[in-house]
């Protein structure tokens, strides 16, 4: 039986402009084929197991040529598969997704296509150039600049162009810039009509080059622009001087890496991405359950014997509670037992399995447990589970032992090294194209500076961010120096201390 082909429009660059049909329909795909300017971060949204497969060009080399496409989709559906054909912008705009559809309706394949945004819609809006407005543009037209080369003579009518009233997106036109300005004029369209090429449209890397029809050429010339980019030429380009909203967030164009986790960073990641920076998402560690569950188990098995329980991360919240609800158990296992929570952020990993701890620290950090449990009531002879890390550091037990308790530590998860992305990193950093490094746990430190050293970071001129005492001091014993430490010590102080330096 036939599988099915979703084409599927991944928007103009910024990962964030994707449709929530679109994702869904990631998620659904066995296969998915994508091209080369669609964002990384959209691709994880493609279900775990999915082939992926790269059939990108760039700069007019083509990794699949379009029938071996076309025929790629039709077999793998032919197959049984649910096949994602991924693509920038919009699937029917510019994006041959015309062509890939007849293939499969001659094929007999079922489709759907899932439009997405186009780039002559978005990469407007994010230069501040409104592609209409009542007084300015009744109309807007979306033509391409570059044609197939086996015609004869342009399908394109100059002398409509040249009279629109309204604005011309053109796409994949910066290559004949000049070529297409110079029919404009020749065809009577004022020199002085405003125009703007704009590169990387809606990504970090987005730069908008403005001028009129007459020098924008030269201009783009001497700017050096290359593709990707799209043109804009009508009187709304003028807009531009005080709708360019995009490149005047704070962290335009700053590279920040995020060590953290990859099921953790994505709330670091999207708070610096809203504020314009280019996040490059290179985790360090791995979360990952204990080899052995049976200790948890077995503790989880005798709560009922525990005067408190000891949460310093939100990675033991989620690896003990999904070991209770695992062995048929809830929150309410722990009615009898008080809890104690190193921060704001565990705290959160609580309230969402229906806990309030009974305690936390002014300071968020391991070292101020104790003092904080002892603070409501002698810990002597009291029984506390902590469970944790596999590579826990001691000091937390030793304290709770000093003030008489008895403590059981116990792996809640693993810590675990990935290397993923380090050899990107390692190059970006050699070419100085790294703005700033987040650490926000001791491991991160440990696990970056195993396949990145600590010379080469201080080299590459990146500035460092640590969460916390804890971590700064892993740092300095490494050889490297904290630019900013948070306080408090969280994932949020962690990103506002970057702002308000950059700010």
């Amino acid at each position: 039986m036939n599988g099915r082909v979703l084409l599927i429009g991944a928007g103009p660059g910024d990962p964030g402009l994707i449709t929530v049909r679109g994702v869904e329909a990631l998620g659904a795909c066995d296969v998915v084929v994508y091209d080369h300017l669609v964002a990384a971060e959209i691709l994880k949204h493609v279900k775990s197991g999915a082939d992926l497969i790269y059939a990108g060009k760039q700069g007019g080399e083509h990794t699949l040529s379009q029938n071996d496409i076309n025929e790629l989709l039709v077999s793998r559906a032919q197959a049984g598969a649910t096949v994602g054909r991924l693509k920038g912008g919009d699937p029917f705009v510019f994006g041959r997704g015309g062509e890939e559809a007849l293939a499969l309706v001659d094929a007999g394949i079922d489709f759907e296509v899932i439009p997405g945004v186009t780039a002559g819609v978005a990469g407007a809006a994010y230069a501040g150039i409104p592609v209409t407005h009542r007084e300015l543009a009744s109309a807007a037209a979306l033509i391409t600049g570059h044609e197939t080369p086996d015609k004869d003579e342009s399908d394109l009518d100059m002398d409509v162009l040249a009279k629109w009233p309204g604005t011309l997106a053109f796409y994949m036109g910066v290559k004949n810039l000049r070529r297409l300005c110079e029919g404009l004029l020749s065809h009577g369209m004022d020199g002085r009509t405003p125009a703007a090429v704009v590169r990387w449209a809606t990504t970090p890397a987005q730069e908008a080059i403005v001028g009129t029809v007459a020098d924008l050429p030269d201009l783009a010339d001497r700017a050096n622009v290359a593709p990707p980019a799209m043109i804009f030429i009508g009187p709304v380009v003028t807009l531009r001087e005080k709708l360019a909203w995009f490149e005047r967030r704070p962290l335009f164009g700053r590279r920040v890496v995020v060590t953290r986790a990859r099921a953790q960073a994505s709330s670091l990641s999207r708070w610096l991405r809203d504020r314009g920076a280019d996040v490059m998402e290179t985790p360090t560690i791995r979360i990952a359950p204990p080899e052995d569950p049976a200790p948890l188990r077995e503790a989880i098995g005798r709560l009922e014997t525990f005067d408190w329980v000891v949460f310093t991360s939100v990675n033991g919240v989620e690896g003990f509670f999904d070991e209770l609800k695992r062995v048929g158990l809830d929150s309410r296992a722990l009615q009898g037992c008080r809890i104690c929570s190193v921060g704001p952020a565990t705290s959160a990993g609580l309230g969402r399995n229906g806990i309030t701890p009974d305690a936390q620290p002014a300071k968020f950090v391991t070292s101020e447990i104790a003092a904080t449990m002892a603070a409501q009531g002698n810990l002597a002879g009291a029984h506390i589970l902590c469970p944790r890390t596999d590579i826990a550091p001691p000091g937390l037990t030793a304290d709770l032992a000093a003030c008489g308790a008895e403590v059981c530590e116990v792996v809640a998860y693993r810590t675990i090294p990935d290397h993923g992305g380090i050899e990107r990193l390692g190059e970006l950093l050699d070419a100085g194209n790294v703005d700033w490094i987040t650490f926000t746990s001791s491991s991160t430190v440990r696990n970056l500076l195993a396949g990145v050293p600590a010379d080469r970071i201080i080299a590459g001129g990146a500035r460092l961010a640590s969460i916390g005492p804890v971590t700064s001091a892993t740092m300095r014993e490494r050889g490297l120096t904290p630019t900013i430490e948070a306080d408090p010590h969280t994932v949020l102080a962690l990103a506002e201390a970057i702002l308000s330096i950059e700010s």
